[in-house]
């Protein structure tokens, strides 16, 4: 599997940010974990955020590559009023202070979090939930969109263990899209193809209690 191919789950994502850019994104602050090749991070660039975080592990040639991806989309990206676009190495559940240096104010945090294709890595949901938690502005229209494909469908019940540790760590989980594509990513891959081509999409926003 090549980190830098689009995965149904970066291309869904990047419809749904397009299509809901005027009051999801347009003037926001956006960070985007585990980006591959940033496209969602490109789109909502384009679309006017006010600063957008692309992120991946902190491996040079990965962050190379997003970095290409990100100085080639420079032409289409607005200037007036600007919209920042920043490349950055980051480990999920690290110091999360880096990331929002980048936010003009000093102490906001980020009015969307992007996670596409992310929570297949089981082991890692604790730091994920962390560091929702840590980026995450604290308010009602604060939202993180978590969008995957079940590509190893047999491991859905753990993929999806994401959510109620989510709910423990103090977010709502709504479901707000199923959609079926045309093609499985990986057509030598196992497993009911189905679920290999379906992509799930969800919004976890701060449970009322959480609000400050």
């Amino acid at each position: 599997m090549e980190g830098n191919m689009l995965w149904n789950a970066g291309h869904i994502s990047s419809d749904y940010i397009e299509t809901h850019a005027p009051t999801l994104i347009a003037g926001k602050d956006v960070l985007e974990i585990g980006a591959a090749a940033g496209v969602p991070s490109i789109v909502s660039a384009i679309k006017g955020a006010r600063t957008t975080v692309m992120t991946d592990y902190p491996d040079p040639d990965l962050v190379d590559n997003m970095r290409q991806n990100a100085e080639a989309a420079l032409a289409q990206i607005p200037t007036d009023p600007p919209s920042k676009l920043h490349v950055t190495g980051y480990k999920w559940g690290a110091d999360v202070a880096p990331l929002l240096a980048y936010i003009p104010e000093e102490g906001k945090k980020f009015d969307v979090l992007i996670m596409a294709d992310v929570v297949y890595s089981h082991r890692e949901h604790g730091n994920l939930v962390k560091t929702m938690q840590e980026t995450m502005k604290r308010e009602k229209d604060a939202v993180a969109l978590v969008i995957f494909t079940p590509y190893e469908p047999w491991l859905l019940p753990q993929t999806e263990r994401f959510f109620p540790l989510a709910e423990q760590g103090g977010f709502v989980v709504t479901k707000v899209f199923e959609k079926l594509v045309d093609k499985v990513l990986f057509e030598d891959d196992p497993g009911d193809e189905k679920l290999r081509r379906t992509v799930f999409g969800y919004e976890l926003r701060w449970a009322d209690e959480q609000l400050r």
